[in-house]
């Protein structure tokens, strides 16, 4: 069963005991629903990426209707509304809001774990939104808070990114307790499971075959998908056998073979390259070039980059055995999405932000970034982080700019469609139809 099933499924299903996630969801559609007395939004003269994969329309009109879109096209098919509010964006380009399919949110205040809270995670949501991110799916360390922001956010006045959760990272011993742990975590009603099957290079020990098989088959049987946390390219290829429906990291201890390919196509499964999550294992090793990039800079408390900077930490990074294999690991995991990207395989964009020194709603555009470096082609990256990516996460009210769905859009000075770092140009971000403030 892919994503997108296994979502319906669970959406047909009964709550359970926790059935105030439903009653949240409930008035979220009823808001949702509600009349509003705001004319009609018209964006015009604007270059438009529409996140399907079609080529750009470069004289295209949106229009906006209570959050939501109610017309898109060039602009000589597109009537707008008597009354409309009209504002054009010639010079500009438009794409959907990006998505990122790995995230985490909640948890961490500047390099401090320990402060999962409803405000953190709106400060986190807005800091995501501020940079263009307008759709986190956090895989994993979520809780009933995080489930409460997720249940109420089906409404036009919604002002911070959406956010879709996973609850625990499940971990078992024996197959009977991956079951149970299964069966705890579908009565919090999340959008999907998550595992990790990863010995953190051989320092921690792995979780076997016959329990995750057990948590597949039991996931399946509530309707929720599986994404995996995995490093190596054998547990993938076994993962995928055994069930799994995301895979939430790269490939990273050799290259994907003609076998690998063939199953991540044959299974319809998504790959998220979280290449930046790579990427931070070792790069405080010295000063990165981003402490440089007034992009960056925008959304950072600047005592975080002091801490990152100490000598004494860096030593230690440059001293980490573990730090200087994920180094080795990197260029391997952008050779292989390269190479599956070339082969039809859809790409997720998605990073592993939140944990400390992760930077949510940066290492987005610097995730995305690294994807051109790797080989791929602009277009196709705004694919993976837009209506690819939405498909693969099974979300069907956000990713592209089409009629009935959510107007969370970004306006762009320059146009990514030609080099991807023109993502840095974002000079208006607009959630469920209303412009929100960017990161500053």
């Amino acid at each position: 069963m892919n994503v997108s099933a296994r979502i319906i499924s669970r959406l047909h299903r009964p709550a359970g005991k926790h059935s105030l996630t439903w009653v949240f969801a409930l008035c979220g559609a009823l808001s949702a629903l509600s009349p509003a007395n705001a004319a009609p939004i018209a964006l015009t003269d604007v270059r438009i990426i529409d996140g399907t994969g079609a080529d750009p329309i470069n004289a295209g009109v949106i229009v906006i209707t209570d959050g939501r879109i109610t017309a898109v096209g060039a602009t000589d098919s597109v009537v707008i509304p008597e009354g409309a509010q009209r504002q054009s964006l010639d010079g500009k380009t438009l794409t959907p809001g990006f998505i990122n399919t790995h995230g985490h949110v909640g948890a961490v205040r500047g390099l401090e774990s320990g402060h999962y809270n409803r405000g953190n995670l709106l400060r986190q949501l807005e800091l995501y939104a501020g940079y263009g991110i307008t759709t986190v799916v956090s895989l994993g360390d979520d809780e009933a808070e995080g489930f409460l922001l997720r249940d109420q956010q089906d409404t036009a006045a919604l002002e911070r990114a959406r956010l879709f959760v996973a609850g625990p990272v499940l971990s078992a011993q024996t197959p009977d307790d991956g079951r149970a742990v299964v069966d705890d975590t579908a009565e919090l009603n999340p959008d999907f499971i998550k595992i990790r099957v990863d010995d953190n290079l051989g320092r921690t020990p792995k979780m076997s075959p016959e329990v995750y098989r057990a948590i597949s088959e039991r996931a399946d049987h509530h309707g929720i998908p599986l994404a995996v946390h995995t490093y190596y390219l054998q547990d993938t290829k076994d993962l995928i056998r055994a069930g799994a429906d995301f895979i939430a990291h790269s490939v990273r201890d050799m290259h994907v073979d003609a076998e690998f390919i063939d199953l991540m196509r044959t299974h319809n499964l998504c790959y998220s390259p979280t290449l930046t999550r790579e990427l931070s294992t070792y790069v405080y090793e010295s000063e990165p070039a981003f402490f440089a990039d007034p992009f960056f800079l925008a959304g950072v408390d600047p005592q975080v980059i002091e801490t990152l900077r100490d000598p004494e930490r860096q030593q230690r990074i440059q001293q980490s055995t573990a730090a200087q294999q994920y180094k080795a690991s990197l260029p391997i995991a952008m050779t292989n999405v390269k190479m599956l990207a070339d082969a039809g395989v859809q790409i997720a964009m998605g990073t592993d932000s939140g944990p400390p020194a992760r930077f949510q709603g940066y290492f987005e555009h610097l995730e995305m970034w690294m994807m051109q470096d790797a080989g791929m082609d602009p277009m196709q990256i705004l694919h993976a982080a837009t209506g690819g990516a939405a498909t693969c996460m099974g979300l069907t009210d956000t990713g592209t700019l089409e009629v009935g769905k959510w107007a969370d859009l970004l306006v762009l000075g320059e146009d990514p469609s030609q080099d991807i770092n023109h993502t840095r140009s974002l000079e208006q971000v607009w959630i469920a139809g209303k412009p929100v403030p960017l990161a500053r």
